[in-house]
């Protein structure tokens, strides 16, 4: 691409970032669970739930949102996106039950979850050439990793001074304003160039390979893809849910546990930069039979850690690991499936993530619940990443079509 089209790329790609920092508002929510809990009185797995549907209804979502961004663009997406997402916030300041707490945040506000986090990474990372694409995948999805550095303390001291209702509704506003500004600068490139074969394990079929979503489905790749997402994704989701928490239970740290949130969610965006350009070296499924083994690793080992200097240390391997997930899924989805209907193709896998999003923040509220602590929990999503490890090397590049 000439200079001028990789200059209205990177403009692109840092709003795209910018869109995914307000997305991110979703992992912000151990913070409000935990004032959930000691405020409202709800139990550990009811606080759980608008967070565990919110997961389910962001990952559908992708599905029709990457059709919508594939047809229609990214700018009216994103605009809706930010929209929904807001409207959603501030209907959950006026919530005063479970039921509506998980209608307004659980699906209105995570539909406009979904469809912004659709439109952003599938549209930088057409402005650029297949050796980049791990690199711009990485720092489009840091902005939700990175997210809760700020929203967690900013919505812990919102909890603070103006109480869980008024809370909701000025991240809401936020939300609306932030992402409608930032989607005026997102297009997609005139031209969606096929990607071209990068020197790693996971090239794509072919040149100009585009697969159509109903194509995809019928290949054993996106149901591998799809349970690896779902594996691999569960430990990550069940820290962010209940971090604050697991502070109190194996550390007796009541007063800053929302660190841990801070924590997690720097390395979690370290992890998607890292791995995106870990990725364009090594080769996407290399990259992730590393990821998954530290992950197993950190999981077994998660019950130990009953210091505040090895839950910090944790938390930052777990933020590595769970973020490069999110480098390394959409561009090994574009390396098989093509870049021409990357957003449902990249949809539909990400649905995994949904349903580790559902099992992931329920398995740890339910054990917590039941035995006062989370180890059978971390057992559990160890096991799941030492089979997501096994499959990896199952993974085969689909045959060229014909």
């Amino acid at each position: 691409m000439n200079k001028s089209t990789n200059k209205q790329g990177w403009i692109i790609t840092f709003a795209a970032l910018g869109i995914n920092l307000v997305m991110g508002v979703l992992y912000s929510w151990g913070v409000i669970k935990k004032a959930l809990v000691s405020d409202w009185g709800w139990t550990n797995t009811d606080a759980a739930l608008p967070f565990t549907v919110s997961a389910a209804v962001f990952a559908v979502t992708m599905i029709f949102a990457g059709r919508a961004q594939d047809k229609f663009g990214p700018r009216p997406v994103t605009i809706f996106s930010g929209l929904m997402l807001g409207g959603g916030l501030i209907a959950s300041g006026f919530a005063t039950s479970l039921a509506m707490m998980v209608f307004t945040f659980g699906v209105i506000g995570s539909i406009g979850i979904g469809l912004g986090y659709s439109a952003a990474t599938p549209c930088a990372m057409k402005w650029f050439e297949s050796s980049k694409k791990g690199m711009i995948a990485g720092i489009v999805v840091a902005g939700v990793g990175l997210s809760p550095v700020y929203i967690t303390p900013i919505t812990a001291s919102l909890l603070k001074s103006q109480g869980i209702g008024n809370t909701f509704i000025i991240l809401g506003v936020f939300a609306i304003v932030a992402v409608v500004v930032l989607a005026m600068f997102l297009k997609n490139p005139p031209e969606v160039e096929a990607p071209k074969a990068a020197n790693n394990t996971a090239a794509p079929a072919s040149k100009g390979n585009n697969f159509t979503w109903d194509e995809v489905s019928k290949t054993p790749q996106f149901y591998l893809l799809w349970i690896m997402y779902l594996l691999a994704a569960t430990a990550g989701l069940m820290l962010i849910a209940h971090l604050p928490s697991i502070a109190v239970v194996q550390a007796d740290w009541k007063t800053a546990g929302f660190m841990l949130v801070v924590i997690l969610s720097v390395f979690n965006a370290l992890g998607r930069l890292g791995a995106g350009v870990l990725s364009d070296k090594v080769g996407r499924t290399r990259a992730m039979m590393i990821v998954f083994m530290i992950q197993a690793v950190n999981m077994f080992l998660f019950m130990f850690y009953t210091s505040i200097p090895l839950l910090m240390v944790g938390s930052a391997v777990a933020g590595l690991a769970y973020g490069a997930v999110f480098s390394l899924f959409p561009t090994t989805t574009a390396e098989f499936f093509g870049m021409k209907n990357l957003g449902v193709n990249y949809g539909m896998i990400f649905t995994g993530w949904g349903v580790a999003g559902v099992i992931g923040p329920m398995l740890g509220g339910m054990v917590a619940d039941k035995t006062g602590a989370y180890s059978n929990g971390y057992l559990v999503a160890a096991v799941f990443l030492v089979i997501a490890t096994v499959l990896v090397g199952v993974l085969k590049v689909p045959k060229v079509r014909v």
